[in-house]
C-alpha cells in the first residue's frame, strides 16, 4: 500500500514499524457542541483507512483523543453556570452519537486530556531539563528556535514567519525569549479549571495534549498520524517539535491530512448561514449517504457539498442496495445450487474486481477509484443474476459486494422499514417522556427514528414526521 506523506509530498510504500501492527492517531475534536459536517470527513476517512488496514490482515491501534479542556468550554461552561467537565462530558456522548450514526467505529482508545494530566506535566519537564523549554511567571514556553527541524512538515521557514506571519504569536509575547515560542503550560485564570504543577495551578497547552497521550497510547513512534489540514500548521507541527525533542526520535513516519469541506462551493460559516451539524444533516438525509458522499471524493481532494451532489449520491448508493437486494431475492428462491460453467467464468470477473478495488485502495486510499469498481460489479450481477442462477454464485456475489462495501463502512443490509403504527407509537412514548422530563429517553427514541431514515419535526400543532 502506497501513503501519500505530507512530510515528504509524496506517495511512499507503507511499511509499519512492527510486522502485522499498524498504531493510528487522528486528531479528535474539541467537545464543546454538537460536531459539524466538516468533522465528519476526517472521522469517515481515517475511520475507512482502518477497515482497509485491517482488511488487510493488521492488528490495529487506533487512537483517536478528545480534548476536553480548551477556551470555548470554559466559556460554554461559564454561560451555563456549570462545571467545564458537565460540558465535556455531555458532548463526547453526543459526538460518539453521531459516529455510530455514521458507523465510524470506536476508538481503540479515546483519552481525554484532563486524565492525562501527570504525564504532561512529566513531558514540559523533560522538556525543560533538555533546555527546550523555559517559564515565566507560571507560563512555559517551547523554545522553538532551539528544534533546529521545525517547519519541516509544513514546509515553514521561521525566519519568514518572523519577518511578516504571525501566525504563531498570541497574547504574551513581550514574555518570550522569542515572539515565535510557543505554549506547554498556561497559568490559571479565574473562572478555569487548573491543576497542580510545578509552575502553580494551570492547565495544558492543545499542542502538548496530543503528544502526551500518542506517546501513552502508541509509543514515541507513530505509524500514522492524521487529521484535517487545517491541524497541519501549527498543531501538527508543534506536536512534532515536543516530541522528538522531548524523546530523541522520529514522532511519526507518515502523516495523512483530508483536505477541507466546501457548502455549496463556500467555506462553511456561521455568519454565511451554512453551518450545519451532522445532527441536523441527518434529519434531511441518512447518514449512510453522507458517509458514501464522504468517499465518493479522494480524500485528499477538496470536497463540496450541496443538495444536488446529495442527491446524486444517494441515488448512487441505492443502486449498489438495490442491486444487492435482488441477488438475496434469486438466492432465496433458487433451486439450483453449484456453479454452471458459464458462472465460474463470471467469478473469475468477480475476483479481477476484487483486485481492482484493492488496487485503489492501495493507491493512497482512492476510495473514489474504489467505489467506481463496486459500481462496475454492480452492472456485471445486474445482467447476470436471473432467475435459475444458481446459490452458490449468487452468495459469491453478495459476499463481495458486502465485503467491499463494509471496507468502506456502507452496510448493504437493509434493516427493517417501521411500520406508521410503530413511529406513531414511539412517538406518543417520546411525548411522554418529554413530560416526564425524561429528556434521555426521548433523545433516545428520536435518534432510533433517525436512524430508520424518519425525520421529526416539533410544531404548535404537535409532531410531524416524514420518511427521508
Amino acid at each position: 500500500m502506497k501513503i501519500y506523506n505530507t512530510m515528504t509530498r509524496k506517495k511512499e510504500e507503507f511499511v509499519p514499524i512492527r510486522e502485522g501492527k499498524v498504531g493510528i492517531y487522528v486528531c479528535g475534536p474539541t467537545v464543546y457542541d454538537y460536531i459539524h459536517i466538516g468533522n465528519a470527513r476526517p472521522m469517515i476517512v481515517f475511520d475507512t483507512l482502518r477497515r482497509y488496514l485491517t482488511y488487510k490482515g493488521y492488528e490495529v491501534n487506533y487512537v483517536s483523543n478528545f480534548t476536553d479542556v480548551d477556551d470555548k468550554i470554559i466559556k460554554r461552561a461559564n454561560e451555563e453556570g456549570v462545571d467545564a467537565s458537565v460540558i465535556s462530558e455531555r458532548y463526547i456522548a453526543e459526538v460518539k452519537k453521531d459516529m455510530a450514526a455514521l458507523n465510524v467505529q470506536e476508538a481503540t482508545t479515546h483519552p481525554q486530556a484532563t486524565q492525562e494530566i501527570p504525564d504532561m506535566i512529566a513531558l514540559v519537564e523533560t522538556l525543560i531539563e533538555k533546555g527546550y523549554a523555559y517559564e515565566v511567571n507560571g507560563t512555559v514556553y517551547f523554545r522553538t528556535r532551539q528544534f533546529k527541524e521545525y517547519g519541516k512538515l509544513s514546509h515553514k521557514n521561521l525566519d519568514d514567519l518572523r519577518s511578516g506571519n504571525r501566525e504563531l504569536k498570541v497574547s504574551g509575547d513581550s514574555e518570550k525569549e522569542d515572539s515565535l515560542d510557543f505554549v506547554l503550560w498556561k497559568p490559571k485564570k479565574e473562572g478555569e479549571p487548573a491543576w497542580e504543577s510545578p509552575w502553580g495551578e494551570g492547565r495544558p497547552g492543545w499542542h502538548l495534549e496530543c503528544s502526551c497521550m500518542s506517546k501513552k497510547y502508541i509509543g514515541d513512534i507513530i505509524d500514522i498520524h492524521a487529521g484535517g489540514e487545517d491541524l497541519i500548521f501549527p498543531h501538527h507541527e508543534n506536536e512534532i517539535a515536543q516530541s522528538e525533542a522531548a524523546n530523541g526520535t522520529e514522532f511519526a513516519r507518515y502523516w495523512m491530512h483530508n483536505a477541507f469541506l466546501k457548502i455549496n462551493n463556500e467555506k462553511m460559516s456561521k455568519s454565511l448561514g451554512n453551518f450545519f451539524t451532522v445532527r441536523e444533516i441527518g434529519e434531511k438525509y441518512p447518514l449512510q449517504v453522507i458517509r458514501f458522499f464522504m468517499l465518493s471524493a479522494h480524500y485528499r481532494s477538496p470536497l463540496n457539498f450541496s443538495d444536488e451532489l446529495i442527491e446524486a449520491a444517494k441515488n448512487g448508493l441505492e443502486r449498489i442496495l438495490t442491486a444487492y437486494d435482488k441477488i438475496k431475492t434469486v438466492a432465496e428462491h433458487t433451486e439450483t445450487e453449484s456453479l454452471t460453467e458459464q458462472e465460474q467464468a463470471l467469478c473469475e470477473q468477480i475476483d479481477a474486481f476484487v483486485k481492482k478495488y484493492e488496487a485503489a485502495m492501495d493507491d493512497d486510499l482512492n476510495t473514489a477509484d474504489a467505489i467506481a469498481v463496486i459500481f462496475e460489479l454492480v452492472k456485471l450481477t445486474n445482467t447476470t443474476v436471473q432467475t435459475g442462477s444458481s446459490k452458490e454464485y449468487c452468495e459469491k456475489a453478495m459476499t463481495t459486494i458486502k465485503q467491499l462495501c463494509d471496507v468502506l463502512g456502507i452496510e448493504v443490509e437493509r434493516e427493517q422499514e417501521l411500520l406508521d403504527t410503530d413511529i406513531e407509537q414511539l412517538i406518543e412514548e417520546r411525548q411522554q417522556a418529554r413530560k416526564d422530563k425524561n429528556f434521555a429517553r426521548a433523545d433516545e427514541i428520536r435518534n432510533l427514528l433517525q436512524e430508520q431514515g424518519i425525520a421529526l419535526e416539533d410544531t404548535r400543532e404537535g409532531v410531524k414526521w416524514k420518511r427521508i
